[in-house]
């Protein structure tokens, strides 16, 4: 077999002969009968010699006698050299995740290393056995592996486009330019792995998880939706029997649970029991499903707020257990203890990017479900206006690239969500960007919250305030649209 014409095949098909030397295709099939050595072919990096051992990263075709063939992201055994920029890059390894995530939504098996130049870090045994047949490959290369994933043997139309993301990420990330005739094909893939680096979250799914938790909190940066996609929830699935509050500083076990509050009368000053939002909540449930939607549910102390009645938000009860019970410090309508009505539902939502609080407790966080809500740019790109959409993609792919190319992994919470482009025609769209996104952006400089990403920042904070003051317009996407790479 060919395996070498094969590989030039899909490549000619795809891009530019000008990226095509001679010296990036490589096999080694060629291995005689009983020979222990594995059979391979790839596209490695031009400046490596054409026999021998290699250095960069490359993306390699293994076959196996029993099991079909994997294709696999590997670092060659020479080290990381030349391609330090690429296998180093936050962007890298978050692209190769998302291309793990994309297959198994086509329901193939895959892996991925956490950092692509750990090259200390072995693939694990128990992604090992999750492809028999290629023993001798994770033998002689499981160090080098960063990304493995099988090709379905009976399903052409899957393999194609198994071979089709590996073939399209690699290059990718080596600015390679597609073809016409590829554009199309290439851009789709692009956007399905954008979407995976941050997965969208809709309204179905959030109850979903909500029905099969009650105790949920909705993280993620600020302009994300939580607070709206907590009012959605309310009206389409609780008929608007629901109560928000919000979380601050000032709030007390005595607002959210149970206290005592202050009654002057003619004789002098008594006290009397005053319910909290909680005992509020658990009464409305009592005959009918409730909604408690704890808005900022971290910018309290949650650890005081909630006091002994951590104890009862546990999703299930095990084995039909009679409900949790807690003793009330004082008695409310005759009730000396407290549990949670089956009907009655928490959502909170969580500001990530607010570096002011403290991180929520393991103990709290175990008895909640957390779904992530990142910036959409499905949502920025459906706008009906097309001068908006063209305006607030160009701007908002621009700034996501930033982050996601270069930002350290604790600073992609502070990437600004999808209501910072969200606009009814482009004059308020630049005044959005003036008076919110800009200052917005500044502050982050000022901080300093960016780290080795604050230069790829301050950039695209120029071109938004030259786009702000009219000295060009924001035409094409970063990097899309302009030369059919990037992400």
């Amino acid at each position: 077999m060919d395996i070498r014409g094969l590989l030039k095949d899909l490549f000619k098909e795809r891009y530019y002969q000008k990226h095509g030397e001679e010296s990036i295709f490589r096999d080694a099939y060629s291995l005689a009968e009983g020979d222990i050595g594995v059979p391979w072919a790839g596209l490695i990096h031009p400046e490596n010699a054409t026999s021998g051992p290699y250095g960069g990263t490359s993306v390699v075709w293994m076959p196996s006698k029993e099991n079909g063939s994997i294709l696999t992201l590997v670092v060659g055994t020479k080290g990381l050299s030349p391609d330090e920029g690429i296998l180093t890059r936050p962007g890298h390894r978050r692209r190769v995740a998302a291309l793990r995530r994309y297959l198994a939504g086509l329901g193939v098996e895959g892996w991925t290393k956490p950092d692509p130049a750990a090259l200390g870090v072995e693939v694990p045994e128990e992604v090992q056995r999750r492809f028999p047949g290629f023993e001798a490959a994770f033998k002689g290369y499981g160090h080098e592996f960063f990304c493995v994933a099988h090709v379905p043997q009976h399903d052409l139309a899957q393999a194609e486009r198994v071979v089709q993301a590996f073939f399209y990420l690699y290059p990718l990330e080596r600015g390679w330019e597609v073809l016409k005739a590829a554009k199309e094909e290439f851009l789709a893939f692009e956007s399905d792995l954008r979407s995976q680096v941050f997965p969208s979250v809709d309204v179905a799914q959030v109850d979903q998880v909500l029905r099969a938790r009650r105790f949920v909190i909705l993280q993620g940066p600020p302009g994300t939706g939580k607070t709206r996609l907590t009012a959605q929830i309310a009206a389409q699935f609780f008929s608007s029997r629901a109560m928000t509050v919000q979380f601050h500083p000032a709030v007390t076990y005595e607002d959210f649970v149970v206290g005592l509050s202050p009654d002057p009368t003619d004789a002098g000053l008594r006290f009397q029991v005053r319910k909290g939002w909680l005992l509020n909540a658990v009464e409305a449930a009592a005959q009918q499903p409730f909604l408690l939607v704890v808005d900022e549910v971290n910018r309290a102390d949650l650890g005081k707020v909630l006091g002994e009645a951590i104890y009862l938000f546990e999703a299930a009860e095990i084995g039909g257990e009679k409900p949790r019970e807690v003793a009330l410090p004082h008695p409310v309508d005759g009730h000396t203890s407290l549990s949670l009505p089956p009907g009655l539902y928490v959502l909170a939502t969580m500001n990530t990017a607010d570096r002011s609080v403290a991180p929520i407790d393991l103990a709290i966080r175990r008895r909640f479900a957390f779904v992530t809500m990142m910036p959409s740019r499905e949502v920025v790109a459906g706008q009906s206006d097309e001068g908006v959409q063209r305006l607030a993609t160009g701007v908002f792919d621009r700034l996501s690239d930033v982050f996601i190319e270069h930002a350290p992994d604790d600073a992609l919470d502070l990437l600004p969500g999808h209501s910072y482009f969200l606009a009814d025609s482009e004059a308020a769209l630049r005044e959005r960007f003036r008076y919110e996104l800009l200052p917005l952006l500044d502050e982050y400089l000022r901080q300093g919250f960016l780290g080795a990403a604050t230069t790829e920042l301050h950039a695209v904070r120029d071109f938004v305030d030259d786009l702000v003051f009219g000295a060009h317009d924001a035409t094409v996407s970063a990097g899309t649209e302009a030369n059919g790479v990037g992400a």
